[in-house]
């Protein structure tokens, strides 16, 4: 009962919102009903979308702009006019892009890749303004302009190519299950006729309900909602990326992760498809990112205590 109340009680504390700036706080609620003033400033044609492979992503510019010089007429250089990178995240993945109650600010692996976007931007890492998004509004977000870029552990796929950009992976993850350590369970086969939670909008979810396997998904809006719901035996099975239920298991120790990565889910961040400079952009930052060991401490400072730091995720361009 005690692990229960304190999930259920991370849920809510999760239902706010934070910012790296020092400005007053916002719920989530009102940063999402907030529009975002759209950014003047000219866009590059939007590409034509070809999907051999949905890692690949535009090459770097030859040259990086200087933090705080970004080209004339580009849409960086709107960004840096407006003062802040306005990026979607999540808030309730635990290391990746969660609130943290003590300070009430969203921290984590994909919040400091961003911060290193904007201090390429501005020369200033805290001049970013985190949007609390849940699964389904990630890429709406980017397509509308309420955002500039999302980094919400969005996996690149032909179909969400069709509507958003992506950058190079930033990070390997895959799918899997994660069970009481009680359970029997050992792979997707053991669960027909069992409920299984995913969040709406995911790829995971989709994939359970064309499972031959013929388990019944369990939709929640909110990734916490599904370990809420492990933990009240309203589902036998979390299913989502494994850099997910790593944070569940460590806020859970009653659960365990089972049986092979069910699928491949690279990362990407979103972009509007009409700013393929910023794609560009966006690309040199990652690549400085792992030649100069700065993904490694990243990934270390959050992740080191679950996993063993891997080598940062190749870069696979496509021109």
């Amino acid at each position: 009962m005690r692990r229960f109340a304190v999930a259920a009680l991370l849920a809510v504390v999760l239902a706010g919102c934070g910012s790296t700036s020092d400005d007053a706080q916002q719920t989530a609620l009102s940063a999402l009903a907030t529009p975002v003033a759209t950014v003047s400033g000219s866009s590059s044609p939007t590409p034509t979308v070809r999907c051999a492979d949905p890692t690949a992503s535009l090459r770097p510019p030859a040259t990086m702009p200087s933090s705080g010089a970004m080209p004339a007429g580009s849409f960086m250089a709107a960004i840096k006019r407006r003062g802040r990178l306005v990026a979607g995240v999540d808030q309730n993945t635990f290391l990746f892009g969660y609130l943290r109650p003590s300070t009430g600010r969203i921290e984590g692996f994909e919040i400091d890749l961003l911060r290193e976007v904007a201090r390429s931007i501005f020369g200033d890492p805290d001049r970013v303004d985190l949007k609390a998004l849940t699964t389904s509004q990630r890429l709406p977000s980017v397509q509308s302009g309420a955002v500039d870029i999302v980094a919400d552990a969005v996996s690149m796929t032909c179909a969400r190519r069709r509507q958003v950009a992506f950058s190079s992976v930033y990070f390997d993850a895959g799918q899997r299950l994660l069970v009481p350590v009680t359970s029997r369970v050992r792979s997707l086969r053991d669960l027909r006729g069992r409920r299984v939670c995913a969040t709406q909008g995911s790829t995971t979810i989709e994939r359970i309900r064309r499972s031959p396997a013929k388990p019944i998904p369990f939709g929640v809006a909110q990734r916490t909602d599904c370990l809420v719901a492990l933990q009240q035996g309203r589902v036998d099975a979390i299913s989502s990326d494994d850099s997910i239920l790593l944070g569940f298991r460590a806020q859970d120790p009653n659960t365990k992760l089972v049986g092979p990565r069910i699928h491949d889910e690279p990362y990407g961040m979103a972009i509007a498809r009409s700013h393929s400079e910023f794609v560009r952009f966006v690309n040199g930052v990652l690549d400085r990112l792992r030649r100069d060991g700065t993904w490694r401490r990243i990934h270390r400072r959050w992740l080191g205590d679950l996993a063993s730091t891997p080598t940062p995720p190749r870069a696979r361009y496509s021109d």
